[in-house]
């Protein structure tokens, strides 16, 4: 299966999110596009860190999610 997007934002809360899914067994990978623009020469982006998990994981890691985006 492929990569599912589950959060974009702010780099800060991306990494709760990321620490949240690691802690319940959650593969995770995050996209830094304001690294990758800061490297290329160019200003931030407004929601430039995004979150991804293997699809096939999606039941685990939903109520994560779910629980992250209440406490926000």
């Amino acid at each position: 299966m492929g990569l599912m997007k589950v959060y974009s934002g702010s780099e800060i809360l991306a990494n709760a999110l990321l620490e949240k899914l690691e802690a319940a067994g959650v593969e995770t990978l995050k996209k830094d596009n304001i690294q990758s623009a800061r490297l290329g020469g160019y200003g931030g982006l407004d929601l430039a860190v995004e979150v991804f998990i293997q699809e096939t994981e999606f039941a685990k890691a939903n109520p994560v999610i779910e629980d992250f985006r209440m406490s926000i």
